[in-house]
């Protein structure tokens, strides 16, 4: 294939029986699950599990490997102490690559990629994805207090994913809710085929780099606004619409400039996203537990996307994932700028699955390119270029 396609759009990168998506019906299914059966039923611990191993897990399966997440959640005092350094100001999800890519200093095991003989006895692919995906949230909890000038809160082997996570973001007990919510949304951000982070992903393991290289490959790919940031920029929308009144006339001006709206389409969708859909329901219960009282973020937003439907849903744009995932970390009392490193905590899971499925028929990536530059040329002597006027 010699055809250029800006953005790779529709070009299979890689073979993969990870997730599958169904645009025009909106399906989203992890290793054949459908995304809204594993909201309902399922955990964040046993959908990580899904991703890696390929099936549900037996209940004593589950257990072993929930239990080695919850033993490793514990990182060396260095990385912490590498961390107060770090400008209180800057944004998570520099702190969150920095932090993810030292590990490589303090956890050896790079050979492991490339002698089979250094890892005899040893699953090393399994024990790296317990060790990254125990402590991507601790990181992003500890930077919650060590930025404000505080010691982090220890974590806790008594409580599941979710419940920890909480608990060392607030240093308080966690609320059941709360943390069934956040559980809920790790399990709709944990995997979504060959988005641009995946992609990384795949690039990077494919040159056998360590997985904390490859992570952090990942973690700044999502960290643009096209990608993982596009959350906290729609707050920033919906702050600017102001009323749920201006949300129309807002629009119509937006579209008239060719200005992008935040949350809104998906490259693989052509109907809603179906985890916006599972989320517009988690803000709802949200709301109803506070005794039906509607935000004005969320009355801002569900008018503009009733505007949207009429003027862009022909189209085949409708709300993303990103369009009601800030509004809820938000009444959660998130910060706006730990919106991403919660979506990169989750992703992981995903990201891991597809390291673990590169290794295993790995080569590494070279696309070609459609070349637009000058011809082949003889090289001039500087006393014959001129001085760079025209002739």
């Amino acid at each position: 294939m010699n055809e250029y396609l800006p953005g790779l759009e529709g070009v299979p990168a890689t073979r993969s029986n990870i997730s599958f998506i169904d645009g025009e019906q909106g399906l989203l299914a992890y290793r054949g699950y459908s995304i809204e059966d594993l909201a309902e039923n399922s955990t964040f611990e046993e959908t990580a599990l899904l991703l890696l191993d390929g099936d549900l897990p037996t209940a004593e399966e589950l257990a072993v490997f929930d239990d080695q997440l919850r033993r490793n959640r514990r990182v060396k005092f260095n990385i912490r102490e590498m961390m107060k350094h770090l400008p209180p100001s800057g944004h998570p999800m520099d702190m969150l690559q920095s932090a993810v890519a030292s590990l490589g200093m303090f956890y050896a095991g790079r050979e492991c990629l490339t002698d089979a003989d250094a890892c005899e006895g040893l699953d090393y692919v399994h024990e790296m994805t317990v060790k990254i995906l125990a402590r991507m949230p601790v990181f992003v909890t500890m930077w919650e207090h060590i930025r404000k000038g505080y010691d982090p809160v220890p974590p806790r082997t008594d409580l599941g994913f979710a419940e920890n996570f909480l608990h060392m973001f607030t240093g308080a007990e966690p609320d059941p809710f709360l943390a069934r919510i956040l559980d809920v949304c790790l399990i709709l951000h944990a995997e979504h085929t060959i988005n641009a982070s995946t992609f990384a992903t795949l690039v990077t393991s494919s040159t056998l780099a360590s997985p904390y290289a490859v992570m952090s490959a990942s973690i700044g790919t999502l960290a643009g606004p096209l990608h993982g940031g596009a959350n906290e920029r729609v707050l920033d929308m919906l702050d600017e619409i102001g009323d749920p009144s201006r949300a129309r006339t807002w629009l119509d001006r937006k579209l008239e400039r060719k200005e992008k709206i935040w949350g809104m389409g998906h490259r693989e969708y052509k109907v809603k996203d179906p985890r916006a859909n599972i989320l517009q329901r988690l803000v709802m219960e949200f709301m109803e537990r506070r005794q039906g009282h509607v935000s004005r973020r969320m009355e801002i937003a569900l008018a503009l996307e009733e505007a949207a439907a009429e003027r862009l849903g022909p189209k085949g744009v409708y709300p993303n994932v990103d369009y009601y995932s800030g509004i809820l970390y938000d009444m959660m009392d998130i910060p706006v700028d730990q919106f991403t490193p919660i979506f990169a905590v989750s992703r992981t899971a995903g990201w891991l699955a597809h390291w673990r499925e590169q290794l295993g028929d790995n080569r590494i990536f070279r696309p070609t390119q459609v070349y637009t530059g000058e011809p082949v040329r003889p090289y001039r002597p500087m006393a014959e270029r001129g001085d760079g006027q025209p002739e």
